[in-house]
């Protein structure tokens, strides 16, 4: 079983800008997936992109290279941290992290609630999220009581 917590600390430990992409987003973003999260979602994949998506930010404003970097940069740990995912747990977890600012949907319930999640903390940039860019039904609910 992979280590949440040990991930989690080795991205705050190397982690440089600020609050805005950081923990206390990666927090959140944790805590809407555990929300959002279906019976047939990934809870593993979700908790480790809720600390991953972010963590590959060289600007904390416009970074659009940022899930691609994450993307790759997971590969660097499938041998340490995340030696204990399945070989599709790592290609859920790698594909949610590139197309994170990308794509709307992918139909795969682990990854929408991934984007999800992500999408239902935009209020810290002053974005009230969208029902109508929401990849699952739960997050459209969800969004809909935010405006």
């Amino acid at each position: 079983m992979v280590d949440i917590e040990k991930v989690k600390q080795w991205a705050v430990s190397r982690w440089t800008l600020g609050d805005l992409h950081g923990v206390s987003h990666w927090e959140r973003v944790d805590r809407n997936g555990q929300m959002l999260a279906t019976p047939d979602c990934d809870l593993t994949v979700i908790h480790l992109f809720a600390y991953l998506h972010d963590s590959c930010r060289v600007d904390d404003s416009y970074d659009d290279q940022h899930g691609p970097r994450a993307a790759k940069m997971i590969v660097s740990l499938k041998k340490t941290l995340l030696k204990d995912l399945t070989d599709h747990q790592f290609k859920l977890l790698q594909t949610a992290c590139y197309l994170h600012t990308t794509a709307h949907s992918t139909g795969d319930p682990t990854i929408d609630v991934c984007f999800d999640a992500d999408r239902l903390d935009l209020g810290r940039v002053g974005i009230t999220p969208d029902p109508r860019k929401m990849a699952t039904k739960r997050g459209k609910k969800v969004a809909s009581h935010l405006k």
